[in-house]
């Protein structure tokens, strides 16, 4: 994938260094507020305001996927006015158009999201990432981190909705952020550190570390309904954006397949619910699914039960499989999202694990 490099489109990739997939920090770090008055990082004057702002989003991307969940959470839909890229990666990045799931910009009028980012600033170095929060009145970009958009939905927009359900409450920050810190590091950037690694030792240190720390959160499930504790917190939302891609995508073409996360009891257990089956409200479960969320016994995972699933999933995924898993259940960062060319593939040649 290709990045703007003083506002101008280039066709390289600097992801790599020694063999090892580093991902580049995001760019703009401004924060909505309640009165507009400056948030963590940044400048002021983002007033949180009904129909001021828009996100740019991509349902192929776990990172986005996060704050169209925060806005469906928090009743913002009429708040915050979204656009959806095609979900395959065109030859400038993300591209809007009229596929289904997708639309056009209506915003900005853009035919590529680069162009959006050119727009917020002409002299704009980096890549052209979704998520987006886009100011309409200043025109610009106010934030392109998916960690801190979440904090700003979760909060700033309370005199615009009715919902007064906290995940990210003061006296679990702590916790938050330490399971955070963890969670990012070897789980939603682990995959991707395994999935491009170039080298069989960088391959090797990342898929290792994946499932290290998912055999960690199993264990601590097996404990607790929730990552902190009892209550649904935006730990869970950022673990769950991963988990609900692993086997499809993850487990394969990025080789993190020692298990899958129908492999393991609990975290299967408690990602069921977060995937809809527990129908959520306030973020508490209905109490008619309470059996879904019933912590299982401590046993091993029935495998012929499990292959069974994952043959299923195939099966009815096969017809539109390209679709389904390299389109709407990929990253961003997929390399086979450009087409199925020889070209868009992995160059490494290491050996799964």
């Amino acid at each position: 994938m290709g990045l703007l490099v003083d506002g101008a489109w280039q066709d390289v990739d600097m992801r790599v260094q020694e063999g090892r997939f580093v991902r580049k920090p995001t760019a703009f770090h401004n924060y909505i507020t309640a009165d507009g008055s400056p948030g963590p990082t940044g400048k002021g004057g983002f007033a949180a305001e009904r129909d001021c702002y828009h996100l740019y989003v991509s349902l192929a991307c776990p990172w986005a996927h996060r704050t169209l969940i925060f806005r469906k959470l928090k009743k913002l839909e009429s708040v915050i006015s979204v656009s959806v890229t095609v979900a395959l990666l065109g030859k400038k990045g993300w591209e809007f158009g009229t596929e289904p799931g997708a639309t056009l910009d209506t915003i900005n009028g853009k035919s590529v999201l680069a162009d959006v980012y050119v727009r917020a600033d002409p002299h704009y170095s980096g890549r052209a990432s979704v998520p987006v929060l886009w100011d309409k009145k200043q025109r610009t970009i106010v934030n392109n981190e998916s960690s801190e958009i979440i904090r700003m939905l979760n909060s700033a927009f309370d005199a615009f909705t009715d919902v007064r359900t906290d995940y990210y409450p003061a006296d679990l920050r702590g916790e938050i952020d330490r399971v955070n810190d963890l969670v990012y590091e070897t789980v939603n950037n682990g995959v991707y550190r395994s999935g491009f690694a170039t080298t069989q030792a960088a391959y090797e240190e990342a898929a290792r570390a994946v499932f290290a720390t998912l055999d960690q959160l199993e264990e601590r499930l097996s404990r607790q309904r929730y990552l902190v504790g009892r209550q649904m917190t935006e730990a869970d939302w950022r673990l769950f954006t991963t988990l609900v891609r692993f086997d499809a995508v993850y487990y394969s073409h990025f080789k993190c397949n020692l298990r899958r996360i129908v492999d393991y009891p609990n975290l299967w257990n408690y990602l069921r619910p977060l995937s809809g089956a527990g129908h959520c409200r306030d973020g508490e479960p209905r109490s008619d699914q309470a059996p879904l969320l019933r912590q299982p016994p401590q046993r091993q995972p029935d495998r012929h039960r499990a292959d069974r699933t994952a043959d299923r999933f195939h099966d009815a995924a096969r017809p539109r499989a390209f679709w389904l898993i390299a389109g709407f259940l990929a990253d961003e960062d997929a390399p086979w999202l450009g087409g199925l060319d020889a070209s868009h593939q992995t160059t490494c040649d290491y050996q799964p694990l």
